[in-house]
């Protein structure tokens, strides 16, 4: 977030000081825009589907040769089959300056890495067949290199190269044509979910390319990608497009490439062409009716092989949760597209009206250098070369900050396989792998927060309460030593009260002894009295006195 920050700022500031150094250029310029040049299409350098193919084959106002197979709605350049070679061209020579063309293809493989590539050409003579992507070599025009595979190992494919020949240099492929490019940018062209579009302005010696990369089906979704100019191309010539494959192959599918004429405003409006010749109207009159006829005749046939399908509608009212999962997925990435596409706008205007101050300020010192003496140039000299230093390294961040951008935008498109499960996971990983990034960022923050509060406003625990004072040890002694004491005390209370019982039973057997004596003395008739009571009275009464004194030293003895 601090770094996105410094770049706005940055990028707020380089705007400011290019609108200060070029107010006074755009005062004098007059401060109005330039008006667009006048289009008007051109049929015979174009094709377009549907019905895009003759009858007999060809495509008309277009020559293929080589692996190229035209079809109902699009040519397939090259097949994914290693070592193809196929190319179409214009039959006819164009006869007008300035052009515009805008080419729709398609380039799929199964693999990560393709090869070889797709090349768009404009040259003064037509190069059927050769090395250079499908086409020939020694070139006198230009070719747009729609390049796949990374041959020079620099990480840079793929790529879009803008490589010019004027008929004598041969074509770098060790190198991708990096010591021979004119202009160049690094775009992922390859299995994009819609058709990628480029868009080739060549006007007042000015040669521009626009590059739709596929997320949307926006057709006028461009983005800049390179710029050349002062070049010198020839006034007539053929428009081409071509494809190769190597060691590793991929489909390369046309599906329109549209001309447009370029006129300047002021001048005379180009005359349309004279009418078709009627031998040529009637031949395509001819054609329409036998497809119309064609079409007519397999609507019917479906018709009766499917009768329940009349009436139905063509497509569901209703979405699944993944075709919605995948759409919101879409929607976004859109949005985060269309916002770094904006940003790298912007950075590609500021970096333009940087590289024309750096211009303007080098011509004034080329300017100030003849009448001024020595020592007050050599001053003015380092003065401006400061400025000249600092320029160049705000160009340099803001070359650094483009391809910064371009990178997340390739690791945006990446993550995103449109109709197979493995890249919603692939796209809500990612998602899932930002957001834990912006929790660790935010617990890192708080955390810096919380540093660096005052300590009078930092948290601190709440006090633990009072904790209860426990028993000292002389107390416990104290309530021991207490207890024991009632303890001997009881057990003494006890033992007399057991003696008072003791002796009061012995007093109440008296009585019992001679009830006892008594009763013997009836039942022994032949024994004295005296003697038959003693003995009869001793017996019960001891036995009943062994019993309370057994009791009694139970009750000493603590077991009752």
């Amino acid at each position: 977030m601090a770094a996105r920050a410094r770049r706005g700022g940055l990028a707020a500031a380089l705007v400011a000081g290019a609108l200060l150094a070029l107010g006074r250029a755009a005062a004098a310029e007059g401060g109005s825009a330039a008006a667009p040049p006048h289009r008007r299409f051109e049929y015979k350098y174009s094709f377009k589907g549907p019905h895009l193919v003759q009858a007999d084959g060809t495509v008309p106002f277009w020559a293929h040769t080589g692996n190229a197979i035209p079809s109902a709605d699009q040519i397939r350049i090259t097949t994914s089959l290693k070592s193809q070679r196929g190319s179409v061209w214009t039959k006819n020579k164009s006869i007008f300056e300035y052009w515009e063309v805008e080419v729709t293809f398609r380039v799929t493989g199964r693999g990560r890495i393709g090869a070889d590539g797709l090349a768009i050409w404009f040259t003064e003579e037509q190069g059927m067949e050769g090395p250079v992507f499908g086409a020939a070599d020694k070139w006198n025009g230009v070719g747009i290199f729609f390049d796949s595979f990374d041959n020079d190992g620099k990480k840079n494919n793929p790529g879009v190269i803008v490589v010019g020949n004027n008929g004598n240099l041969l074509y770098d492929h060790q190198n991708d044509g990096s010591t021979q490019a004119l202009a160049s940018c690094q775009r992922d062209f390859r299995n994009k979910p819609y058709p990628v579009r480029a868009k080739i302005t060549y006007y007042q010696k000015t040669l521009t390319v626009l590059i739709n990369n596929g997320f949307t089906p926006d057709k006028e979704d461009f983005e800049f990608c390179a710029k050349v100019e002062d070049m010198v191309l020839p006034s007539q010539g053929y428009f081409g497009i071509s494809a190769a494959t190597g060691g590793l192959a991929d489909d390369h599918d046309v599906l329109s490439f549209l001309t447009f004429q370029l006129t300047e405003p002021g001048k005379e409006v180009p005359t349309p062409d004279a009418e078709i010749p009627q031998k040529d109207k009637e031949k395509y009159q001819e054609e329409f009716e036998h497809f119309q006829q064609e079409l007519d005749k397999k609507k019917e046939e479906f018709q009766k092989e499917h009768p329940d399908v009349q009436g139905q509608p063509a497509d569901d009212p209703f979405e699944t949760v993944n075709d919605r999962e995948l759409r919101q997925i879409f929607e976004g990435q859109n949005r985060i597209h269309l916002e770094i596409k904006q940003l790298n706008r912007q950075l590609d205007m500021i970096l333009d009206e940087q590289r024309r101050y750096v211009s303007a300020v080098t011509d004034e010192i080329a300017k100030r250098g003849a009448g001024v003496p020595g020592q007050q140039v050599q001053v003015s000299q380092q003065e401006i070369d400061t400025v000249v230093k600092t320029q160049e390294e705000v160009i340099r961040q803001v070359n650094e900050m483009r391809n910064s951008m371009a990178d997340t935008l390739r690791l945006i498109s990446g993550a995103q396989h449109p109709g197979s499960a493995a890249g919603v996971y692939e796209a809500s990983q990612h998602f899932n792998d930002i957001k834990e990034h912006l929790h660790v960022v935010k617990r890192d923050i708080e955390h810096l927060v919380q540093r660096n509060m005052p300590s009078s406003e930092k948290s601190k625990c709440p006090d633990l309460p009072p904790f209860p004072s426990c028993l000292s040890t002389m107390h416990f002694f104290i309530f021991v030593a207490v207890q024991t004491v009632l303890f001997i005390a009881y057990i003494m209370y006890s033992s007399c009260l057991f003696n008072d019982i003791f002796w009061v039973l012995e007093i109440a057997m008296r009585p019992l002894k001679t009830f006892f004596c008594l009763g013997r003395t009836s039942l022994v008739p032949h024994a004295s009295p005296p003697e038959a009571c003693t003995s009869a009275a001793d017996h019960h009464c001891g036995r009943l006195m062994d019993l309370l004194t057994f009791i009694n030293i139970l009750t000493k003895s603590d077991m009752i």
